[in-house]
């Protein structure tokens, strides 16, 4: 600590007989300024020790003996006659230090939740809450502009409902509408109640003409209401769509279907003894990463038992998908896209397949922010990453019920300068 020196330690046994080193510190200064006047003292009047709590360091514990001095103020005028030398890090009457403090506030900013912290550092739960606070409040209050911008939802726990005074219920919002950087390393950017599209724009315009002029792509999932919702807050934005939602809505399409034939052939649920129940985790995974011995498996044994043929049919659709928006990665030229595109949607079409059809729908209503998204390579992958943070800081604080507590948590947990700076 700085003002602050070692005058000795000393290593002894505590009341269960273990080694305590006790540190003996002090001033060297042989003065100190009266902190009401000013006016530098050398009386000594008394001397006091204090045993305050500091970090832990090695091994063993380590207690802080400090050898305080009472000085008699000089100045006959000030109205304090005498008073006890301090340092910032240990103001007057203070029981810990501030770098404890800090120290258990950053644990918490690492990922730990308050009741943790406190049995760590052996403190109080409202004092490690009050300097969690404190560091949380020390992000900036407004985020910089930025050129990529992630828009996603989440829920805050599950639905709950209130009693209105008229006797009717109410149901309280329980998502929050996430802003997420992708284009440098600022993290969470804010978040807004609710997941409509006046919740977006009211978010947006909050930050002012010149922070949206600077947004040039937004990266959200499959949803009509933020799609609306960035072409009118931002109507010079490319709009990206997800490829990963994309292929889980062909998996769910390919799902449906294969318990739709099971249905009706079967007239009951699957079994393990039927193929299709027995290659349902073969299904949606991708083709590069089946071996030839399970692809072969997965593909003879629907032939075979499966004589309608509707699974393999909405299979080569997943995959025809697939290879659609693998020219993202494989920066394929224009006429690349348009021939794949033109095997993905007649196959869908002549499938005679509602599901299929129902695909093929979605990804026509969104087709141009999927060729945005293979033409930019935006993805909202980070964005899905800060989505898991929230769940794993709601996981750690066993759920909150303070929506302030739970955005201040949240924000530090997911802005990437702070968790360098914890760490």
């Amino acid at each position: 600590m700085p003002d602050i020196a070692v005058l000795k330690v000393e290593r002894v046994a505590d009341e269960r007989g273990e080694p305590v080193r006790v540190a003996h510190i002090g001033r060297p200064e042989e003065w100190a300024a009266c902190p009401e006047c000013g006016v530098i003292s050398t009386t000594v009047r008394q001397r006091r020790t204090t045993r305050p709590r500091d970090l832990p360091y090695g091994e063993e514990r380590l207690l802080v003996c400090w050898h305080k001095r009472q000085f008699a103020c000089q100045e006959d005028q000030c109205r304090r006659k005498a008073f006890t030398e301090s340092v910032t890090e240990t103001p007057p009457r203070a029981r810990v230090t501030g770098r404890l403090c800090r120290a258990a506030a950053r644990r918490v900013a690492s990922g730990a939740s308050v009741t943790q912290s406190c049995r760590e550092y052996r403190l109080a739960w409202p004092l490690v809450h009050r300097h969690f606070v404190a560091l949380a409040d020390e992000l900036p209050a407004e985020p910089e502009p930025v050129e990529v911008l992630g828009i996603d939802e989440t829920r805050r726990g599950r639905a709950r409902w209130r009693k209105m005074p008229d006797g009717s219920w109410e149901k309280l919002e329980r998502f929050e509408t996430n802003f997420v950087d992708l284009s440098s390393e600022q993290g969470l950017l804010g978040q807004a109640a609710g997941r409509t599209g006046a919740a977006v724009i009211d978010w947006l315009a909050a930050r002012g003409l010149a922070w949206k002029a600077a947004v040039r792509v937004v990266a959200i999932d499959p949803a009509a209401c933020y799609r609306t919702a960035i072409r009118r807050a931002l109507p010079h934005a490319i709009i990206v769509v997800d490829h990963f939602h994309l292929i889980a809505l062909a998996n769910k399409a390919l799902t449906a279907i294969r318990q739709r034939v099971t249905r009706e052939q079967r007239g009951r649920r699957g079994r393990a003894a039927d193929p299709e129940w027995a290659n349902r985790h073969r299904l949606p995974r991708a083709r590069e990463n089946l071996s030839e011995r399970a692809f072969i498996g997965m593909w003879n044994a629907l032939i075979d038992h499966e004589p309608t043929g509707q699974i393999l049919t909405a299979w080569i659709a997943k995959e025809e998908l697939r290879a659609l928006l693998a020219c993202a990665r494989q920066q394929a030229p224009r006429s690349v896209i348009s021939h794949r595109l033109f095997h993905f949607f007649p196959w869908c079409a002549t499938s005679d397949l509602p599901e299929l059809v129902t695909l093929a729908e979605t990804i026509d209503a969104w087709w141009l922010e999927t060729l945005a998204f293979i033409t930019t390579r935006v993805t909202n992958a980070r964005t899905e990453g800060t989505n898991r943070l929230f769940k794993d800081a709601a996981r750690v604080a066993f759920g909150f019920r303070n929506l302030t507590n739970q955005r201040r948590r949240v924000r530090l947990a997911c802005t990437q300068k702070m968790i360098n700076a914890a760490a």
